[in-house]
């Protein structure tokens, strides 16, 4: 990570922290107010749009989860389609299952 996107990134927190609304103009205004000067305009802009409408907190308690966007579309798929996962899942089971017995049904072990 370059320095402008670290001098970025830290700003973009310390507005979190306060509660304040992440927008370009704050980030650069915290920067400049940091003293760092080779940061460029793109990245405040970046990350301002980046973060719009985001809360910065919930990202960085969450960030274990795999995201909330995948995490969502199966659950609401599986409540509009009913119990099509779970069918799905036994299916699997049942054909593991399978697998196993044909082994054995061969009539010789690896051990006999």
């Amino acid at each position: 990570m370059s320095n402008q996107e670290l001098a970025t990134s830290y700003a973009a927190l310390i507005l979190a922290d306060d509660g304040v609304e992440i927008t370009s103009d704050k980030l650069q205004s915290l920067i400049k107010a940091a003293k760092i000067e080779d940061v460029e305009p793109i990245w405040c802009s970046l990350f301002a749009k980046a973060l719009e409408g985001k809360d910065v907190k919930d990202l960085l308690l969450n960030v274990g989860s795999g995201g909330g966007a995948a995490a969502a579309a199966p659950a609401g798929g599986a409540a509009a389609g009913g119990d099509a996962a779970p069918a799905a899942e036994k299916e699997e089971e049942k054909k593991e299952e399978e697998k196993e017995e044909s082994d054995e049904d061969m009539g010789f072990g690896l051990f006999d």
